[in-house]
């Protein structure tokens, strides 16, 4: 008699897409843990909601600094998800038979999107929100294009203009990345570029920068706070984007409870941290009221280790110090990472609620090469079908690390990670890789420790 077949995709339905953000601050305030506010570049004070006004519209900026559990989900946003939510969750058996792992490894896929990542699920409510305070167009920055491919779209989809500064080294390595922002009807340019103050500075001085998520974020907040038609738009860091993505994690929760399964471990790539964030906090959530228990890893670039090997403390979170200070874990605002090809994740800092989660324990951190990260991703694409971004590539690595030891010690490991993105543009990567041409980029601690001696003065 045959087997009954094996169950691979649990999908919810349409009406499951989660009809409120969940917000981990409600979580960690009756733990002790509470976040630390920004502070005003300027008057060294801290910021209130006011002085991020020129960037943000007042709906976001509430969000920012709410400590309310659940916040609602606005209808048009919630339509607008529905055209790829809920995302799908995986039990890649297959790879586990390749692994020949008793390990059970599960992933959320979030590559559904229209813009071939998570990224829609802040880029069409921070649209939305745009729209109704009645602003005409959005300035952001992009590392590896996929926020940038994701605001497009965002703008497509409420009628807002989109102005993207996209770092130079991506910019030249994934040109279908710009071609697809292009086609949503959004305008791109490679940073450091000659539209800002800032950018020609730059250019002048080193024209052959490969540039950097801070760089560019800098010429976005430059071009949004010049123009009154223009609010700043940004892709992580912030507490309103690890909101919004929130709706990963929610529905991986009522997803594993379908499969029959409690995770061990849960692990996601994390640069900035909104796809680590949107997995983990509502799994951490449950940790913080006592509901559940798990290990959760953030797998982020040798390259560029913020979790693991930077300090925990105030600073910029961009190269030209426009932006507000925040408490994270940081290289320092100067470091330029080298550029590696998951670009998503060449940031110097990691958001101030990820930091503050690792700075308490909550949760850990791995860095790995990016060639080990790719050895990763080209397996799960021949195993599971699906060919990672390479910022996905990092928790590949992390679950198969997870599923080896299980193996090694004989023991049964539910793994759960985050596939924040497929890697259909990222074939050039690919490319290099298999012809041996990507290398490896050693931790540059002199020049972290160079960029770490310019961190603002601030106190606490």
């Amino acid at each position: 008699m045959a087997s009954a077949p094996r169950r691979t995709k649990f999908v919810l339905d349409e009406d499951r897409t989660p009809r409120t953000w969940y917000n981990v601050v409600a979580d960690l305030l009756p733990k002790g843990i509470a976040p630390v506010p920004p502070i005003h570049p300027g008057t060294g004070q801290p910021i209130g909601p006011e002085d991020l006004a020129p960037l943000f519209p007042m709906a976001l900026i509430m969000q920012e600094v709410s400590a309310d559990r659940e916040i609602e989900i606005p209808d048009p946003v919630r339509d607008a998800y529905m055209l790829y939510r809920p995302s799908p969750l995986q039990r890649a058996y297959r790879l586990e038979r390749a692994l020949d792992t008793p390990a059970h490894i599960y992933f959320k896929y979030e590559g559904v999107s229209p813009a071939g990542s998570h990224k829609p699920n802040t880029a069409l409510a921070q649209a939305f929100y745009n729209k109704e305070a009645g602003v005409k167009r959005l300035a952001t920055e992009t590392g590896a294009g996929q926020w940038g491919s994701a605001l497009a779209f965002a703008g497509a989809v409420f009628g807002l203009e989109v102005k993207v500064y996209m770092v130079r080294a991506s910019y030249d390595q994934k040109p279908y990345r710009r071609i697809l922002m292009e086609t949503y009807g959004a305008s791109v340019v490679a940073s450091p570029s000659p539209d800002t103050n800032y950018g020609r500075k730059l250019l002048a001085e080193t024209p052959d920068t490969p540039g950097s998520l801070g760089i560019a974020i800098t010429e976005a907040v430059e071009d949004a706070a010049g123009r009154d038609d223009t609010k700043y738009s940004l892709g992580s860091v912030l507490n309103h984007v690890m909101l919004h993505q929130t709706v990963i994690g929610q529905e991986s929760i009522e997803q594993m409870q379908m499969a029959g399964e409690e995770p061990d471990v849960i692990i996601a790539c994390a640069g900035g941290g909104s796809n680590f964030a949107g997995l983990v906090f509502p799994w951490v959530g449950r940790m913080l009221r006592g509901e559940g228990s798990h290990r959760v890893i953030a797998a982020e670039p040798e390259a560029a280790p913020s979790l693991t090997r930077g300090v925990y403390t105030y600073d910029f979170g961009d190269t030209g110090h426009l932006t507000p200070i925040v408490k994270m874990h940081t290289l320092g605002s100067e470091f330029i990472p080298e550029p590696i090809h998951a670009g998503g994740l060449r940031y110097h800092g990691m958001a101030p609620l990820v930091s503050l989660l690792k700075e308490n324990g909550l949760i850990d951190a791995r860095s790995v090469h990016q060639r080990a990260c790719f050895e990763a991703g080209v397996r799960f694409a021949r195993t599971e079908g699906i060919l990672p971004a390479p910022e996905s590539t990092h928790a590949i690595k992390v679950a198969i690390d997870e599923a080896l030891e299980a193996k090694e010690r004989g023991e049964s490991r539910v793994i759960l990670f985050n596939l924040s993105g497929h890697g259909h543009f990222d074939l050039s990567s690919y490319e290099k890789y298999l012809r041996g041409g990507l290398e490896d980029y050693e931790y540059p601690a002199e020049r972290v420790a160079e960029s770490l001696a310019s961190l603002p003065k601030v106190g606490g």
